[in-house]
C-alpha cells in the first residue's frame, strides 16, 4: 500500500503525512464510519480516530500543534464564525440580564408598596 512505511523488526508503523491526510479526507468527505475506512486501509480504527480528532482540532492529521492563523493575523473562516456566534450569544445573555434586572426592580417596588 502506498504511503505506509514499515521498519524492519519493528511493530510500530509510520505513515506519511500525505497518507494520513488522505485517510482523514475519506472519513470527513464521505461521512463513512472510521472503523470501516480503517479496515479498508489496513489501519487500527483507534489510529484513524486519533488522526480524525487531531484534524478536527488542529486542521492537520499529522501535527499536534494548532494550525497557524492565516497571514497577517487574520482569523480563519471557522474562527470568524465562532466569534460571531459567541458575540450573538453574549448579546442575547446581556439582554436577558437587563430584562431580569428590570423585573427585580419592579418586584422590589411592589414589595415596598405592599409592606406599607
Amino acid at each position: 500500500m502506498q504511503g505506509k512505511l514499515r521498519f524492519m523488526g519493528s511493530k510500530q508503523r509510520t505513515y506519511t503525512p500525505e497518507f494520513r491526510e488522505g485517510a482523514v479526507r475519506i472519513v470527513i468527505e464521505t461521512g463513512r464510519p472510521i472503523p470501516e475506512v480503517a479496515e479498508e486501509l489496513g489501519l487500527h480504527s483507534g489510529t484513524l480516530h486519533s488522526w480524525v480528532s487531531r484534524w478536527r482540532r488542529n486542521g492537520s492529521a499529522s501535527s499536534d500543534r494548532p494550525a497557524p492563523a492565516a497571514s497577517g493575523g487574520r482569523l480563519r473562516d471557522t474562527e470568524r464564525a465562532e466569534l460571531e456566534r459567541l458575540r450573538r450569544e453574549m448579546s442575547e445573555k446581556n439582554k436577558r440580564i437587563r430584562e431580569l434586572e428590570m423585573e427585580r426592580d419592579v418586584f422590589k417596588r411592589c414589595m415596598a408598596l405592599w409592606v406599607k
